[in-house]
């Protein structure tokens, strides 16, 4: 991330999150960007499924970071020479079709991971582009197979707090990641952010991401 602007770039990318992992996974894109932090009701409606809870966030971050975005240059020679893009995205750990959301402390992070051992659960990520005239989203599905985990591996780990701020109480890109025997489909998607799936959105928007590389 940077908060420098290329004089030559055409398009403007924010990120509406803080998430450090969508953070990282979009530097491993090779993109500048910036970061904003709109609030969003992530409440569960009734009847929602899984996939259609995680869309539904994923544009209100887009449509929010780009109110929110647009609000703070408002009137600056900067609002006038770029185009704006602002990327949204939320990620759900699913066992049985229901949402495993962050655990609430070590107690229930270690009870999560009991659920997953010796399973294979879905974690869905959505991703929404929105540059004010229009958007576009996605949702990406990976299914990842976790080993059986031992009572006191699972409490080991909770102790550890890294899973206390992510979804279905593991990093998968971290400690977590030994309970994974394999990932179907994006590994990025079960980090936070489908790297190639992200690349394509864009380029719906018409989007020339080359020109929005670090090193591009």
């Amino acid at each position: 991330m940077t908060d420098e602007v290329k004089s030559d770039a055409k398009n403007m990318l924010v990120l509406a999150s803080t998430s450090p992992r969508r953070r990282a996974l979009l530097e491993q894109m090779g993109f500048t960007f910036h970061v904003v932090a709109p609030e969003v009701d992530e409440q569960h409606q009734p009847g929602e499924t899984p996939a259609a809870y995680v869309a539904r966030l994923a544009v209100a971050k887009a449509r929010a970071g780009l109110a929110l975005w647009t609000g703070r240059q408002s009137g600056g020679a900067q609002a006038n020479a770029y185009n704006p893009v602002v990327l949204g995205a939320d990620t759900a750990v699913v066992l049985d079709n229901e949402i495993l959301g962050k655990p609430c402390g070590q107690t229930q992070g270690t009870e999560v991971l009991l659920q997953l051992s010796g399973r294979a659960h879905e974690v869905m990520t959505a991703v929404a582009a929105c540059n004010g005239a229009q958007w576009q989203s996605i949702v990406c599905t990976a299914r990842v197979h976790f080993r059986r985990i031992e009572a006191w591996e699972a409490r080991a780990y909770a102790a550890t707090g890294e899973g206390m701020d992510k979804a279905g109480s593991y990093g998968i890109q971290g400690i977590g990641g030994i309970f994974a025997e394999r990932v179907e489909g994006s590994y990025s998607a079960v980090v936070g952010l489908p790297v190639a799936q992200t690349e394509m959105l864009l380029r719906k928007l018409n989007v020339d991401t080359w020109s929005m590389r670090i090193h591009g």
